[in-house]
């Protein structure tokens, strides 16, 4: 195999020096070793790169382009190896993270401090949004999603399950009533998100299957977080993932309704599959990801815990 790269600092040497003998005596060459390489870049080319003479040698036009983009090739892979050798040492840099605003408030949020005692030099530039991130434009490093995840040619990391649940404060329910099945709902004040669909809808068991049931209410959200905050306010009921209600459930200040052990959402993180995934994400995300499956299995076993993780 032969050794382009090798051949490319042997021509750049000889063009900086302005002599073969010169370039052989910093790349500790013959001279002849040295014309010999240069000659063999030329034939694979099949172009002339340097005009040879007793007094002086001179780049063709080829040669000019060949010194300048060699030149560069170089560069970029002395500053790659630059970065790994450093990387490997400690990650360091910004890594941008997007969650959803309760996935990451009871989640990611209890995580950081232990993570930057680990990985000092990382920073994590987090935004919490339950809108869908596009990573390309967003330039976003990893994203944690509930939800169907469509179709992506991105890199996928499960997380766990969420477990959907109607919920309620109880001056709610003693006002309207507990709905007993999923017709009832037509007479409560359901709150709803304000994206994915113009008309909101709850997937929920009728019939012996699961349906996208319409639901109606005088709030449409673009966060869960503002969703539990007014469902325990009294406003009305909500169908919100179990890590974010759960503890709300056990200290009494929502109750379930409805119980569907049916209604769950897969949890995964999402990231680019390029080949070379830089160092600071990948210590991200396997610092992160076992933590956050830990959690979620804790919040499915005992219904509680949020405040363990």
């Amino acid at each position: 195999m032969d050794n382009r790269v090798g051949e490319m600092q042997v021509f750049l040497r000889v063009v900086e020096t302005g002599s073969f003998s010169d370039a052989a005596r910093l790349l500790l060459m013959t001279p002849s070793t040295v014309s010999k390489l240069v000659s063999r870049i030329e034939a694979r080319l099949g172009v002339r790169l340097i005009e040879r003479s007793t007094r002086r040698l001179a780049l063709t036009d080829e040669g000019r382009i060949y010194y300048d983009r060699s030149s560069a090739l170089l560069a970029e892979l002395d500053d790659i190896e630059r970065e790994v050798a450093r990387e490997s040492l400690q990650a360091s840099g910004t890594v941008r993270v997007n969650a959803s605003v309760a996935f990451g408030v009871h989640g990611v949020e209890p995580l950081l401090p232990a993570f930057w005692q680990a990985h000092p030099g990382v920073t994590v530039d987090l935004s919490l949004s339950d809108d869908i991130v596009d990573l390309y434009l967003d330039h976003t490093d990893v994203v944690f999603r509930v939800g169907e995840l469509g179709d992506s040619n991105m890199k996928t990391r499960k997380i766990g399950v969420a477990h959907r649940k109607i919920v309620a404060a109880p001056a709610y329910l003693a006002q309207h009533g507990v709905p007993q099945s999923v017709d009832d709902l037509d007479q409560h004040n359901c709150l709803c998100f304000n994206f994915r669909r113009t008309v909101p809808v709850w997937p929920l068991p009728q019939r012996g299957r699961i349906v996208d049931r319409i639901v109606r209410g005088n709030l449409l959200a673009n966060n869960g977080e503002t969703v539990r905050r007014l469902a325990i306010e009294g406003a009305g009921l909500a169908r919100l993932a179990d890590f974010h209600v759960d503890a709300d459930i056990a200290a009494g200040r929502l109750v379930e309704v409805l119980a569907n052990p049916d209604d769950v959402e897969d949890v995964h993180a999402l990231y680019l599959g390029t080949r070379r995934l830089p160092q600071r994400v990948r210590v991200f995300l396997d610092f992160m990801v076992p933590r956050l499956q830990a959690f979620m299995a804790r919040v499915r076993a005992d219904g509680g815990g949020l405040n363990d993780c």
